[in-house]
Parts: structure tokens; sequence; C-alpha cells
């Protein structure tokens, strides 16, 4: 039996304007996905998804064709199928076929962070071909939370062209790490519709330009204050561009600390400041989910 494992992954900048080159801040999570093979005992492919409890989501056989024989859910076999077929092109002496794969969830898969992502990083890691050239090949987005799938720190990461990426680890665990809450707002987002939103949005070289400054300070920052000014400078220059309200000022205009956005703009999770009194506020908002740095990081 093979096992292989890739991280999750937060945005904490450069959400939507990553994908116009601007420099991001990574964060690869503690939880991430892991996936099994051993022998199937047949020429077939059979796969299993497990979600964090242990259960089986989804489930397919597949012919050494890659025709799908039985599935449980047509269109996450095609899509499975697509990236299978990609990674056998890349690397011709790759062949799934009389193998038995299981992939095992360690964090919800309604959280948003990558179960797509971690899945095309377990599948690079088997057919040893480079985990980026098979998301840009089978997926549209920046392909950050592939990159952070493949690290165990933190990443600036920069889309230099369609197809092509920076990406360097660095260091981000800041002084009042402790003081930072990671908030699921229940509502997760589909990247593939936001990436195609985003692209009749309009930027300036001005505001990719003061995107990738403020992932700079952010990630040397010192102080909970100017790290507070620059979550505040960022959220407001997104918003211009998106044409979308904050999620503080939409949601939580009277929460103590500062509210950002993580990744895109309306789902999965937020960044709240001032952990103290986000363990308070959003439970008795309805936001049940309220994690601390080190339920999430490890670094």
């Amino acid at each position: 039996m093979t096992h292989f494992r890739a991280n999750g992954k937060l945005l904490l900048t450069a959400e939507y304007t990553v994908l116009r080159g601007a420099l991001a801040l990574a964060l690869p999570t503690r939880q991430g996905q892991t996936l099994q093979i051993s022998p199937s005992g047949d020429a077939l492919m059979h796969w299993q998804s497990k979600a964090q409890d242990g259960s089986i989501w989804f489930k397919a056989t597949f012919s050494s064709d890659f025709s799908v024989l039985k599935t449980s859910d047509h269109s996450v076999a095609k899509r499975l199928v697509a990236i299978l077929k990609m990674a056998a092109e890349l690397n011709t002496g790759f062949n799934p076929f009389g193998s038995a794969a299981v992939t095992q969830l360690e964090f919800n898969r309604a959280w948003g962070l990558g179960s797509s992502s971690t899945l095309v990083a377990l599948i690079a890691q088997w057919a040893q071909v480079d985990a980026l050239q098979l998301f840009f090949k089978t997926q549209s987005g920046s392909g950050y939370d592939v990159a952070a799938a493949r690290s165990d720190a933190p990443l600036l990461y920069r889309l230099v062209e369609d197809g092509l990426a920076e990406a360097s680890a660095t260091t981000f665990h800041p002084p009042f790490a402790n003081e930072l809450a990671f908030v699921y707002l229940g509502q997760k987002q589909q990247s593939d519709k936001e990436v195609a939103r985003f692209a009749d949005c309009e930027t300036s070289t001005g505001q990719l330009t003061a995107i990738s400054a403020i992932t700079q300070k952010i990630q040397a920052c010192q102080t909970l204050a100017d790290f507070e000014n620059l979550l505040r400078e960022h959220e407001h220059i997104t918003g211009e561009i998106i044409g979308q309200q904050p999620v503080q000022q939409r949601l939580f205009a009277n929460y103590p600390g500062v509210v950002k956005s993580l990744g895109a703009w309306g789902g999965d999770f937020v960044l709240a400041t001032q952990l103290h009194h986000a363990k308070v506020y959003f439970p008795e908002a309805g936001y049940a989910t309220v994690l601390g740095w080190d339920d999430i990081f490890d670094f």
C-alpha cells in the first residue's frame, strides 16, 4: 500500500487579484487530505472518497480506457477522469489501473479548505508529475491552493503568466497569532464560478501594486494594530475592485475587532482579530466554528 498526503489552505491576502499577478500570502493548514493506493486485483481502477467522519461521499469504477463503469456522482467522476488522464499524458509511465484508491479528508468537506486542490496535489504525487502543471492543464484559477498543498510553510505566491507561477516559502507567525480567529461562515463558494465572475472586473496597475505591498507588509507585521489597519485597507481595495461591500460592513459592523474575508467573498472562512471577542461574538451571531491559530496551523 502506498500513502500520500497534501495540506489544505487558506488565502490570507490577494483574493481575486492573485489572478492578475498580485502577490499573495497563502497558508497551508494542519488539516489536509490523504490518498492510499493498493492493488485492486483486476484491470480496473476503483475509487472511494471518504469524508472527515469516514463515510464514503463518492465512489466510482473506471475501465482501462478511462470510461466510467459505475459511479455515485457522474460530475465528480468526469472531473476526476480529466485529472487522471492528464496525469497519464504528463507521465506516460503512469498507469492508474489495477489499483484501488481511497482518499480521506481531514477537514469538514463544506469548509472549503481545498478538497479539490489537495486531490490534484495527491494525484500529482502518485503520478510523479508537477502538481501546478497538472492543475493549470485541467482547471481554472491561480493555483495558489495546489502550491500550498505541497508546502509545510507559508508561501508568497504570484502568477507570472497563464500557467506559470512563482512560489517561495516564507515565515508568518506574528507575535499576535494567538489573537487571530478563523470563523466558518457556512457558505461554501465554488472557486471556478468566482474566477469566471472576476473575469469581468477591471483592475488597475495601482490597485495590484497596492495589494502586493499590503501582502509584504502583512507578512512582516509585528503589531496587531498595524495588522488591523492593513486588513482594512486590503478589504477596501478588494471591495472596490469586485463591487462588493466588505464582510464586516455587511454582516459584522458592531464587531470590536477587524473581520476579513479569506478567499472568495461571501463564503468559507473569515479572519477575525481579537480572539477573546471572537469566541463570544460569533457563536452568539450563529457562527459556531471559531478556530484559533493552533487549531488550524502547524507553523
